[in-house]
């Protein structure tokens, strides 16, 4: 580094917030409310480089138990090129030291990854507009709190790991939260959050197609602007009805794995829950 001393800690829910303030200044398009939620993830998993009490990089190292997730992992733009950002990533890669880590990664650096250890697993595409309601299938409602426990089990067929503080708070509002209930339990649900520009839709989740375009429609519906979701490669089809419908095709990441890829139903995924936390 350039001779100054450089300290790492744990980050302060008003310092996740500047972390995420950084995101939005490089373009990342974060939620109004992502602070509380993603602390409640891991309170000890948003890391900060510190030069004379500044926080001068960031990144957000966030353990669920015997999986990990990187993400946020900005550099203070003035302060590159000195080595601060390494001591975060490599502070942030240390608590996650006996975890399967996963991270989303944009073309340009994955190969950066790759060489430390990360392995793509699958590419992820977003995909930007609207799509039409066509009525309000039955079963199909908010998330009350009395479903949560059976939720959690839902998302834990489609996340690696268990993540029940983190759903708490990301299915509570302001986020809108829609859930597709039938005869033998849940059959889907889908959260969208308000950003800087538009609403994001993350994660989707469902046993079929039809019940994630219906969960997609209704919460476009409840959305009043662009929507964007980040979609998995693998829902070819769910990714033609979106073109079909309107939406536009934009950026790529790689899922990308140190260690065996996790366990998960990949053909319930239709949407990603967050680039920052997986």
């Amino acid at each position: 580094m350039s001779g100054r001393s450089v300290a790492i800690r744990t980050l302060s829910l008003a310092e996740i917030g500047t972390l995420v303030d950084w995101a939005a200044e490089e373009g990342w398009n974060p939620g109004l409310h992502d602070a509380v939620a993603f602390q409640a993830a891991d309170p000890q998993g948003f890391l900060g480089a510190f030069v004379k009490d500044q926080m001068v990089a960031g990144i957000s190292s966030v353990d669920y138990g015997g999986f990990g997730f990187i993400g946020l992992y900005i550099c203070r733009a003035d302060m590159r090129g000195q080595g601060y950002g390494r001591a975060v990533w490599d502070a942030g890669m240390a608590r996650l030291a006996n975890a399967t880590v996963g991270l989303d990664g944009v073309p340009a650096q994955q190969s950066n990854y790759r060489s430390m250890g990360f392995v793509p697993a699958y590419r992820t595409y977003r995909f930007s507009g609207r799509l039409d309601a066509k009525g309000s299938p039955s079963g199909l409602g908010e998330v009350e709190p009395h479903l949560l426990p059976a939720l959690g089990e839902f998302d834990r067929r489609f996340f690696p790991a268990a993540r029940p503080a983190f759903l708490e708070r990301w299915v509570a509002r302001p986020h809108i939260a829609l859930v597709q209930v039938g005869a033998a339990g849940i059959q889907g649900y889908g959260v969208a959050r308000e950003c800087r520009e538009g609403f994001k839709i993350g994660p989707l989740f469902a046993l079929d197609e039809t019940t994630a375009t219906n969960l997609l429609a209704a919460l476009c519906a409840r959305c009043p602007g662009e929507v964007h979701i980040d979609v998995p490669e693998g829902q070819g089809e769910f990714a033609d009805r979106l073109l079909k419908a309107g939406f536009s095709r934009g950026f790529e990441t790689a899922r990308m794995y140190r260690g065996p890829a996790p366990d998960v139903d990949g053909a319930g995924i239709f949407g990603v829950s967050t680039l920052e936390l997986g």
